[in-house]
């Protein structure tokens, strides 16, 4: 049987009003994604999108989402990201913008991935905290999204191939 390969992209959704991100799902996100490549890339784009492609993770709260697509054409869909303007949900226009954290050719390595972000994210609050309430809060948030040596050996990395590698 042949396997064939995905590549899985960490995006940031961007909006102005937070409150907003609770508009989005995960249909509006992938007829966002899908609009643009056709937009920039044609036809063809259009058909590379069409195959394979899917929103397989959506956080509303955080704006995280995770894009799997072939690995033939995730430099075609990751070059039609910068051309999202809005998504359309719920008969509304949301003016947002997706910034690409990171491309993995696993699910895993982008949760990895993201767990070191939020700790980065977090130790750059830390010192923005006006008083040791919040600082006691940001540090209990840092704490509980670290991984502790104990569960460091029970996780075993899986294989990942090249992602510069072309097929």
């Amino acid at each position: 049987m042949v396997r064939l390969k995905s590549r899985y992209l960490l995006c940031e959704v961007i909006v102005s009003d937070r409150s907003r991100l609770l508009l989005l799902d995960d249909r509006a996100i992938a007829s966002a994604v899908k609009a643009a490549v056709a937009r920039i890339h044609g036809d063809y784009g259009a058909a590379l999108c069409s195959i394979r492609f899917s929103v397989k993770y959506l956080n509303a709260h955080t704006g995280i989402v995770f894009l799997r697509f072939p690995k033939r054409c995730y430099k075609l869909l990751w070059s039609a990201l910068p051309f999202i303007t809005s998504v359309e949900t719920h008969r509304q226009k949301i003016p947002c913008f997706l910034n690409c954290l990171h491309v993995g050719g696993t699910i895993r390595t982008c949760q990895k991935f993201l767990v070191q972000y939020n700790t980065r994210q977090l130790h750059q609050m830390l010192p923005k905290c006006k008083n040791e309430e919040e600082k006691r809060q940001v540090h209990k948030a840092i704490l509980s999204c670290s991984l502790t040596r104990g569960n460091k050996d029970t996780i075993e990395d899986e294989p990942e191939s090249e992602e510069d590698e072309e097929e």
